[in-house]
């Protein structure tokens, strides 16, 4: 165990310790990964605080940056509330980072972004892999995490600089994020990469040092290594300090307690500690709970928060949230939740206790709401919370996040924790932070308070939603996008890591089906399309007979199955093709010496360029399918061939990037390939008899023989996998 570990277990087991005496909330293993201790801690309200900070610490990295984000845009201006960068670096992140290794070569950045869904395409940066792959220098290195359950994301925003200092909450490094704490809503520098203006936008990141910048650190190692199968050391300690002079700690020598949420997914369990400490932290509510949050609708927060409102009789709840839900997505999925929320805390009578508002700011042109995007609860004077969960249910156990909290244990904690929360009220409310202090303490109500110091230009609304009749008929949608618990499981190559990868029947027969369809679909695309001119037998079997019958055709065919491997052509296409055009016989020897040659010379060339250019060119995704190859050679090989993991190029440039035994690669690739060229050759003879004639019984055939070929692949995967185990 190296120096650091020794010293974040050490700051742990001291944490421990002093729970049990002083009564904190945190409890390591329920409500928090880790309990660590922070030199400094700094909140950072809206992104040009947060920019500006995150910008100078990365300036000054020496080893290693970590970036993790739900959206990261190459394009983004990483600025401070000038709008402008004044460090001589370019603005644009990618560019920044670029110039970062270039200035110091011996900096490796590596940032994680999740793959995300086709949903968000358009509001996304148009293929990043590009961007921040293969447009910027060897030492940024670039993934697109997708090792999670279906229909969950990775929700974490990270960023860790040299394991010194580290920043966690609800920033993304992204397009339309950018505000300052004034929200103008005329602010000429709030646009985005297009140069139009978005509406003010609100959001909080925690900036931290010392064992919990290295926690998070850790946290990402972990991550990067589940997506790429790449391990990574910790960062050597630190010769300077990152810490931006500009910003001035909140707190200093402080408890951090690390909160994540991570479903089961790839042999680990499930973690819910997120909603735990959610559920704790209201339990031990006496006065007040502030709460900045983007989406409310899980129920079981409203039900606690009925359970602690009828124990505590005095106990008062602000909730500030966006105004409505703009996009369609947020719009249907998350505005029915948000009035069952509200529904049950007034059906159970605590309606005039529980608050729900938005803030708005006003200048010559009307009144304009700001976005909120904060994940923030500060619960009476003691308990701080900064994350990445929202209160809906995907945040408590589909998606991955990660909270950072602090229970303030002394009167001077306390009074910092008191004075971050009245911040933020003052800065919703127009008002100076004094100003709500002397609210507070004349009133003695969180609610007065509010209702003492707003009412300005800037003011907190009361939320109207509506009735839940108005949303009806989104609940099938809402049921989807905000799941209690994740769909299904989705593990690359778990058939090879954890043994056989345990997908239902009605899996494979959903699979199964699908291709059936996508055949019957080419096929009558074929006959009913304009393309059924280039498909007449006539014209396709004179073309064909006319190649066929040349002396050269056989090799002329192996060469174009050499050139088609080196430039990703799909494989069985040609297979299909080749049999359609010689026969089965001598298709089928013919296509077997032409795949395998094109697999030899592919496995040449991942050979001599090796592992770093392969990661270049397809990301480190490549890092799982070179493991298990070396790991496990002929069988491996063989199963990977069997079932549609990764393109026929790619396993071939790994296998020889990875140096695998060449007899081991070569027997592997023909016992893998055989189902596919036996099976497609013959489905190759039954093509152009559709062609011609696409009847019933010729179209049956054909299905039938897909259904074969897919029925025998899956069989003898399941085989090799348990002749493995």
């Amino acid at each position: 165990m190296n120096q650091q570990a020794w010293s974040i277990g050490g700051q742990v087991r001291d944490a421990v310790h002093r729970w049990r005496g002083d009564g904190t909330i945190f409890r390591p293993g329920r409500n928090v990964w880790r309990l660590v201790r922070a030199d400094r801690a700094a909140p950072l309200v809206d992104a040009a605080a947060y920019f500006a900070a995150v910008r100078a610490a990365m300036a000054a990295a020496r080893r290693s940056i970590l970036i993790a984000g739900w959206d990261i845009d190459s394009r983004a201006p990483l600025v401070g509330p000038s709008g402008e960068s004044e460090d001589g670096l370019p603005a644009p992140l990618g560019a920044f980072l670029t110039a970062l290794v270039e200035r110091r070569p011996e900096l490796s950045i590596r940032i994680l972004l999740w793959d995300y869904s086709l949903v968000y395409a358009a509001e996304r940066e148009p293929l990043p892999n590009l961007a921040l792959g293969w447009g910027t220098p060897p030492q940024v290195e670039f993934c697109l995490d997708d090792v999670l359950p279906v229909a969950a994301s990775h929700h974490q925003k990270i960023v860790v600089v040299d394991d010194a200092v580290a920043f966690a909450g609800g920033l993304d490094l992204t397009n339309r994020r950018w505000d300052t704490p004034a929200h103008d809503p005329g602010n000429p520098l709030r646009v985005d990469v297009a140069r139009e203006p978005y509406p003010p936008f609100h959001d909080i990141q925690m900036m931290v040092d010392g064992a919990a910048a290295r926690s998070l650190g850790d946290l990402v190692r972990r991550r990067w290594a589940r997506a790429t199968c790449q391990a990574l050391r910790a960062a050597p300690a630190a010769e300077d300090d990152p810490w931006p002079e500009h910003e001035a700690p909140l707190l200093r020598d402080i408890d951090i307690g690390i909160a994540r949420t991570m479903p089961a997914c790839y042999g680990a369990p499930a973690v819910r500690e997120v909603e735990q400490l959610f559920f704790d932290m209201i339990d031990s509510a006496e006065r007040s709970i502030y709460v900045e949050n983007q989406f409310l609708t899980a129920l079981p927060i409203a039900e606690r928060l009925i359970a602690r409102l009828r124990e505590r009789p005095e106990l008062e709840v602000a909730i500030v949230a966006p105004q409505t839900h703009h996009t369609w997505l947020e719009h249907v999925t998350m505005l029915a939740g948000r009035i069952r929320f509200r529904d049950m805390i007034a059906e159970a009578g605590f309606g005039d206790r529980v608050r729900l508002l938005y803030p708005e700011v006003a200048d010559g042109n009307g009144a304009t709401p700001v976005m909120v995007h904060s994940k923030v609860m500060v619960v009476d004077d003691r308990l701080l919370r900064i994350g990445s969960a929202n209160l809906c249910n995907r945040s408590m156990g589909v998606d991955t996040e990660c909270d950072l909290t602090i229970d303030a244990q002394d009167d001077k904690a306390r009074a910092a924790v008191a004075g971050f929360r009245n911040r933020l009220l003052a800065e919703h409310c127009g008002v100076s932070v004094g100003e709500v202090d002397e609210a507070l303490m004349r009133t003695g109500s969180l609610f007065a308070a509010l209702d003492a110091v707003d009412g300005g230009a800037r003011r907190l609304r009361p939320i109207e939603d509506g009735e839940l009749r108005d949303a009806e008929t989104v609940v099938p949608v809402d049921a989807v996008a905000d799941p209690v618990r994740p769909v299904g499981a989705h593990e690359y190559l778990s058939a090879f890591d954890k043994g056989p990868s345990q997908v239902g029947r009605t899996s494979l027969l959903f699979k199964s089906a699908i291709a059936v369809l996508i055949v019957i679909g080419v096929v009558l695309t074929w006959r009913y399309t304009p393309l059924a001119e280039l498909a007449k037998p006539e014209n396709l079997t004179g073309w064909l007979s006319s190649v066929t019958g040349k002396p050269w055709a056989p090799l002329g065919m192996i060469l174009v199955f050499v050139i088609a491997g080196l430039i990703a052509f799909p494989v069985t296409v040609l297979i299909a093709g080749t049999a359609a055009a010689f026969g089965t016989w001598p298709g089928l020897p013919i296509a077997a010496a032409g795949t395998l040659l094109s697999a030899y010379l592919g496995y040449l060339v991942g050979r001599s360029i090796g592992a770093e250019p392969l990661k270049r060119l397809f990301g480190q995704r490549i890092n799982r399918i070179r493991r298990n190859i070396v790991a496990r050679g002929v069988l491996a090989v063989a199963a990977i061939r069997l079932a549609p993991i990764a393109p026929f190029t790619v396993v071939n440039l790994a296998g020889g990037a990875a140096r695998v035994p060449l007899l081991d690669y070569l027997l592997g690739t023909a016992i893998g390939l055989a189902p596919g060229l036996i099976a497609m050759s013959l489905l190759g003879e039954r093509f152009f008899d559709v062609l011609k004639d696409p009847s019933g019984p010729a179209v049956a055939v054909t299905v039938g023989l897909l259904a074969a070929w897919i029925g025998l692949a899956f069989g003898l995967q399941a085989l090799v996998a348990r002749w493995r185990r």
